[in-house]
């Protein structure tokens, strides 16, 4: 099942996959169709190719929220057959080739590994890097605790709300673990209560699982933010 939405010029596909039920997000503009593809992870790369030889879209970009397998499992696979860069932040981008790093055994990982390759081209992101893809104007914000590397991308358009695709950082009515390697619920909360509680009430929070929310609603009801 595919949700669809529309902000103003842009458009929003999202759908859930692999064995956790990851969101994976196509955000494109309606007028010139280039598109963002956003946590593809298990079993995404053939949902993505169907959406956008349905919608007619043109792949300009893989972005990750971050390195773990679930939501990076098919951004080779995607970004090297349309020919566009991946994206992820310099912190987690060894976990393109080690995506199970810090949760996994060690034996596992390298059996994991051994199916893992950096794409072709890669972008290494930093706080407050700034994108702008087929008229989709990204800017990353660095929210560590689940992951060293964790980012938030923030769609900004001056009609309508900013979108914070904040991956496994904040969720609806929750917060990321931070008991993996790498994790830590100091650097988690202040990542959300500096970067992404400081945001308008009205700002979309479109989470790595599970269904979407606001800022308001989270800053008011979030259990895990509360004083």
């Amino acid at each position: 099942m595919t949700d669809r939405q529309r902000f103003g010029q842009l458009e929003i596909l999202r759908f859930e996959t692999g064995w956790v039920r990851t969101n994976c997000y196509l955000v494109f503009h309606h007028a010139d169709r280039e598109a963002l593809i956003i946590d593809p992870g298990d079993g995404a790369a053939g949902k993505v190719r169907d959406l956008v030889r349905r919608n007619r879209l043109a792949p300009r970009a893989v972005l990750l929220t971050h390195g773990h397998l679930d939501h990076v499992w098919n951004a080779q696979r995607l970004s090297d057959h349309y020919a566009i860069p991946t994206c992820v932040h310099v912190a987690d981008r060894p976990m393109l080739v080690n995506p199970i790093r810090g949760v996994a055994p060690r034996l596992v990982q390298k059996m994991v590994g051994a199916f893992c390759s950096e794409p072709e081209q890669v972008v290494g992101l930093s706080d407050g890097s700034s994108l702008t893809l087929g008229g989709i104007h990204v800017t990353v914000d660095h929210t560590p605790g689940h992951t060293p590397g964790s980012v938030t991308f923030r769609v900004t358009d001056p009609q309508h709300p900013d979108l914070l695709f904040t991956g496994d950082t904040l969720f609806n009515g929750s917060v990321g673990r931070t008991d993996f390697e790498g994790g830590s619920g100091n650097h988690l909360l202040s990542s959300i209560i500096g970067k992404l509680l400081v945001r308008d009430d009205r700002a979309q929070v479109l989470p790595g699982h599970g269904p979407q929310s606001t800022i308001g609603v989270e800053r008011r009801a979030n259990p895990f933010l509360q004083p």
